[in-house]
């Protein structure tokens, strides 16, 4: 049965393959992805964990689809559920607003009773700013295909390996 539900929006293709890069370590039996710009409220509800995963683009906005999403989010009952957030950005361009779509889920999912899970140390990045850090750490997954794309795969092992002991 599958147990994990993955959102994303992309408009590159490189939150889309993280995605698929993530339903592979759980396993297609475990996990299933969906397309945020077809997805809605009532896909989000049938898991009881949830990956959410949006590029950040310009000075810190969403992903186009996932910023249409966020109303599916917020209508969604995702209460007692476990939810992990990644995202895509740029540490060398866009220093000031690294990964900050990761915080505007974050930020979203006050208030709805759900567990944000799957958080990740800053070490290992070098950026300025960002929206995602809190307490000293990322509030999810950053990963960044334009510099440190030769990290992806292992980033991606090893936080799955985490949320399997943070998920139900």
């Amino acid at each position: 049965m599958q147990n994990v539900g993955i959102f994303y929006g992309s408009d590159t293709g490189n939150t889309e393959d993280a995605a698929k890069l993530l339903q592979k370590e759980f396993g297609a039996d475990k996990a299933q992805i969906f397309d945020v710009a077809k997805a809605k409220a009532s896909d989000i509800e049938q898991f009881p964990n949830l990956i959410f995963g949006s590029s950040t683009w310009g000075m810190g906005d969403l992903q186009e689809d996932f910023e249409e999403f966020m109303s599916e989010i917020q209508s969604a009952n995702i209460e007692g559920k476990n939810v992990a957030i990644f995202g895509c950005g740029d540490q060398e361009a866009y220093a000031d607003s690294f990964v900050d779509a990761i915080g505007l889920i974050y930020e979203a999912l006050d208030g709805k009773g759900c567990e944000v899970v799957g958080k990740v140390s800053t070490d290992s990045y070098e950026y300025d700013e960002s929206r995602a850090v809190l307490d000293g750490q990322f509030v999810g997954l950053p990963l960044d295909e334009d510099n440190e794309s030769n990290l992806t795969v292992d980033r991606i092992k090893k936080w799955v390996e985490q949320l399997k002991k943070e998920f139900n």
